[in-house]
């Protein structure tokens, strides 16, 4: 049913241009320049002030989302990539189902953040590795074999190449094995004006942030807070959202959409067809219709090889 639902998406959008040329990404990272002059923002020092919040709740609710989404009780004896581990909550909701685990981020402050986890919950446990790489590093990715789950929510639209990014994690992933990515959805001209509030937030002074994010704030929680009110259920939407959240807290969540740069969307229909063309067939597929946030897939990968475009990714391109 999801093959045939699938098809049916590709049918509908032909998918999006695979023609951009990406350089090769230096192993020196290049966050904390991309920082200053505005072209990133600094999502790890956002995790920084929430990973001591992350309590036996939270990765209890961790560990249900992955059991719930690969249908399993365990990870025992897989292998377990998070690509872009923000805080390192779901990796060691992995760790903790039995998975051997890599982690990785771009941003050197959300290695911190996993490392931390790391020290406070699994203290000198060497089935747990993090590293600080990027997914569009494909020497770096290489160095770290394949998966039986690769798990990248919420961050290929976060690296200025997305598809790029995609087609260089998907191959990490071991045949027969999942591919669990969420990507944000295009709402066409709201996803422009989100974009340009963005690149404002990370251009402008820091004192000139705060009254931006109080904006976005009543834009995008006063509707809900109106509606627990006037249900006589004052701030319950804040609470649940704060016991649920992937490990984030409302209002830090808030701040993360509004500085959230680089970002890039796609619809439900391009991502299928593009990772179908890599070698994949959906599994299970959560839309947000018309709203903003993510769209979330997983997907099982299927044959001898993840074909990128033009051919198998690390292989020569087959001419007819």
């Amino acid at each position: 049913m999801a093959a045939l639902a699938a098809r049916a998406l590709c049918l509908a959008d032909a998918g999006p241009s695979h023609g951009e040329v990406l350089q090769d990404i230096p192993r020196v990272s290049r966050h904390r320049e991309e920082v200053q002059r505005g072209a990133r923002f600094a999502f790890g020092e956002n995790w920084r002030l929430l990973v001591d919040g992350i309590d036996d709740a939270r990765i209890h609710a961790a560990e249900a989302s992955l059991r719930a989404g690969l249908g399993v009780d365990s990870l025992m004896g897989k292998r377990f990539l998070d690509a872009g581990c923000g805080s390192g909550l779901f990796s060691l909701a992995a760790r903790r189902l039995g998975a051997e685990v890599v982690s990785f981020d771009f941003d050197p402050a959300s290695v911190s953040c996993a490392r931390v986890l790391l020290e406070r919950f699994r203290p000198g446990d060497g089935g747990w590795r993090i590293a600080e790489g990027s997914v569009l590093d494909e020497q770096f990715l290489a160095t770290l074999g394949e998966f039986d789950v690769v798990y990248s929510w919420g961050v290929l639209h976060h690296t200025g190449a997305m598809w790029s990014a995609i087609d260089r994690v998907a191959v990490r992933v071991a045949p027969g094995g999942t591919f669990w990515i969420a990507l944000y959805n295009d709402q066409g001209l709201p996803s422009r004006f989100w974009l340009a509030v963005k690149k404002t937030y990370n251009a402008v002074p820091a004192f000139l942030r705060p009254p931006i994010v109080w904006i976005a704030f009543a834009r995008m929680w006063g509707p809900t807070l109106l509606r627990d009110v006037l249900r006589r259920q004052p701030m319950r939407s804040w609470r649940e959202y704060g016991r649920t959240g992937r490990g984030m807290s409302p209002w830090r969540d808030v701040v993360d959409w509004v500085g959230g740069l680089p970002f890039e969307v796609a619809s439900p229909e391009a991502v299928v067809c593009s990772v179908g063309d890599l070698g994949f067939d959906l599994l299970t597929l959560d839309t947000r219709g018309r709203g903003y946030g993510c769209n979330e897939f997983i997907f099982a990968r299927r044959g001898e090889g993840v074909a990128g475009r033009g051919g198998v990714v690390g292989e020569p391109a087959r001419r007819g």
